[in-house]
């Protein structure tokens, strides 16, 4: 089978399919904002989970070693970085796993870095954790975000700090960190005893001529002091079986970790999640690879159609994931009254920069994981709502 523009284009039906996207719209209403893909997953992983159905049980489930061979070997050939199976905590998904990470390394009003704006998720992770948010704002420059390293110097010289959540690729900023950066926040968070969460789960869906470099890549003392999570469920669209796997090496805080996962109950995970993440990490290299630059297509039409609302409202440049950021700040709107009158006058909702914290308010992020005709529809549609107001 061939995974190419014409294979993506297929049209798909998700409205009332019970699609949290979908169906938490009003029926004349385009959804470009949560992070799922209206594509169908790979062809490998519908088989694999067919072969599970046939079976007719579905009890608890052993997770069996193939689930940790296919992982290693994945993330050995794709990425460069090996592990070993002792070192997998697997869990139901990647949140959940940063919550348990915080519980086991946090004490109750101690502060948690993130570098805003930055994924909705970690701040009630936080929240809910009893921690206080570190903010440490990204920089806007002409390429993209960058980190201020000064800043997070100093927020993690407080001996209040002592856990920081890494996004790598970042939501919703699509930035790719390189190894110098991410070899720098390493000497800075040991340096002052902050323990690394990194969330990797966009890993895989980089721009062509863009590196990603695991976290776990930079050496054993950057090893010793973090916790990876990824998951193939953003790259495959197979959220909903929710499955993730954190990678630990000091046993100690692997012991730790996993006492936490049990704590807050998601120590099982269930057979298809399993299942699925064994055929994507197996099999499913062709279709990722397709999906990889059709996304990449996608991203260019949206710069194309939208930037002749330029400069009151730009598509802010990115490396990765399939989640455009949008500068809207020219248009002196907040995010809330940006959302509102995209949905009432374009009939396109997307999600509004403020969810994602300090640094996102004048923002909105655009999922365009979508076939490219109805992506084309929406952004005619939201390119005539805002010429007036860019005019201005």
């Amino acid at each position: 089978m061939t995974f190419d523009a014409q294979y993506f284009d297929r049209p798909t039906r998700r409205r009332d399919t019970g699609s949290y996207k979908w169906d938490s719209v009003a029926a004349d209403v385009t959804p470009l904002w949560v992070a799922d893909m209206d594509f169908p997953t790979a062809p490998c992983i519908v088989e694999a989970l067919r072969r599970r159905v046939d079976t007719g049980i579905f009890g608890y489930t052993k997770v069996r070693r193939q689930f940790y061979d296919a992982a290693i070997d994945w993330f050995t050939r794709r990425h460069g970085w090996t592990f070993s199976a002792d070192q997998v905590i697997y869990t139901s998904g990647v949140v959940p796993a940063i919550s348990a990470i915080l519980k086991a390394v946090t004490r109750p009003g101690d502060r948690v870095i993130v570098q805003t704006p930055a994924f909705n998720c970690f701040f009630s992770s936080i929240r809910n954790n009893g921690c206080l948010l570190a903010a440490n704002p990204l920089i806007i420059t002409p390429d993209g975000y960058d980190m201020d390293l000064a800043d997070l110097e100093g927020l993690a010289a407080d001996p209040r700090t002592t856990a920081m959540i890494l996004c790598n690729p970042h939501n919703p900023g699509g930035a790719v960190w390189p190894p110098e950066r991410l070899a720098q926040v390493d000497a800075i968070c040991r340096r002052h005893n902050v323990f690394v969460i990194s969330d990797e789960i966009h890993c895989e869906l980089t721009f062509s001529g863009v590196e990603y470099t695991p976290y776990g890549r930079l050496g054993l003392d950057a090893l010793g002091n973090c916790a990876v999570c990824f998951s193939p469920s953003k790259a495959f669209n197979i959220a909903g079986l929710q499955i993730a796997d954190i990678v630990v090496t000091d046993p100690e805080m692997r012991r730790r970790i996993d006492r936490a996962i049990n704590d807050n109950e998601v120590c099982d995970v269930n057979p298809f999640g399993v299942d699925a993440q064994i055929a994507a990490y197996t099999d499913g290299r062709e279709w990722l690879d397709g999906l990889r630059a059709y996304l990449e297509g996608n991203y260019r039409l949206v710069c194309d159609e939208l930037r002749p609302l330029a400069p009151a409202v730009q598509v802010r440049p990115m490396q990765a994931t399939y989640l455009a950021w949008l500068d809207c700040r020219g248009l002196r709107m907040n995010s809330e009254q940006l959302d509102r009158l995209l949905v009432e006058q374009a009939h396109v909702h997307l999600s509004p920069g403020d969810d994602f914290g300090p640094g996102g308010d004048g923002f909105m992020r655009l999922n365009f994981a979508t076939q490219r005709a109805p992506l084309h529809r929406a952004l005619t549609a939201i390119r005539t709502a805002l010429e007036p107001l860019a005019a201005k």
